[in-house]
């Protein structure tokens, strides 16, 4: 029998869902903001709830150039920020779009979904792949993931180096858009990792955006790292 796991997290019923879409799309749990609490709880593998409480408190810093030390007073002032964002800027938004909302947005948008914007991204990755990445690094063999693989739904390609690979997940981004709005999940940090354990490298986010009739990525600096990643993994991983 499996053991049960104890959740002490508080349920917020329906308002989850509004309380997430706020949060990610204002950035209020991201490392600049709270830290890297996921490296930090790691780091102090805690046997109780109070215990990494404390640790938290004691070892977190905003991720900025600026250190900034984390209080319980600015997650206090981060939580009256999403509530004014809430209040102010996305129950005005979405009652605007619900009033507009008729059956043949729903039809349209099913249409779209499934058709064609999966066309979009299908040639958005094929861009990115043979115009971008494969001509930047011609010694990598990039294919495509495999569908019957239990990463495939997180991980678009991937670049072999050798017997070891990286991982490309590639997203599209408007003009206006911030790749910075865009965070991991929990489950695709996990999948993330599981590749990274069974094949060696690490698994890269690239932001891809229009210009003109050239799709190129946008998030550029990743560039140097999936560099820096395959000379990792042509040292045997050091």
């Amino acid at each position: 029998m499996k053991k049960e796991i104890k959740k002490f997290a508080k349920p917020f019923g329906k308002k989850e869902k509004i309380l997430n879409y706020a949060s990610n799309i204002y950035q209020l749990t991201r490392p600049n903001k709270v830290g890297a609490d996921m490296a930090l709880i790691r780091k102090c593998q805690p046997k109780a709830l109070d215990e990494w409480e404390n640790f938290y408190f004691e070892k977190a810093y905003a991720d900025k150039k600026e250190k900034i030390k984390i209080t319980e007073e600015i997650l206090e002032e981060l939580g009256e920020r999403l509530y004014a964002k809430i209040t102010e800027v996305v129950i005005p938004e979405w009652t605007a779009a619900f009033k507009n909302l008729n059956l043949q947005d729903c039809k349209d948008y099913i249409y779209e979904v499934t058709i064609v914007r999966t066309y979009d991204g299908f040639l958005l990755e094929k861009s990115v792949i043979n115009d971008g990445l494969s001509k930047l690094f011609p010694e990598v063999e990039f294919e495509e993931s495999d569908s019957k693989l239990d990463h495939s739904g997180d991980i678009d390609y991937i670049g072999k180096v050798g017997n070891k690979a990286f991982g490309i997940q590639i997203k599209p981004i408007t003009a206006n858009a911030n790749s910075g709005n865009y965070k991991v999940s929990e489950r695709m940090r996990a999948s993330f990792q599981n590749f990274e354990d069974k094949y060696g490298g690490k698994v890269f986010v690239i932001f891809s955006i229009r210009t003109g009739n050239k799709k190129v990525i946008n998030n550029k600096e990743v560039i140097d790292e999936i560099r820096a990643e395959i000379k990792k993994l042509k040292n045997g991983g050091l």
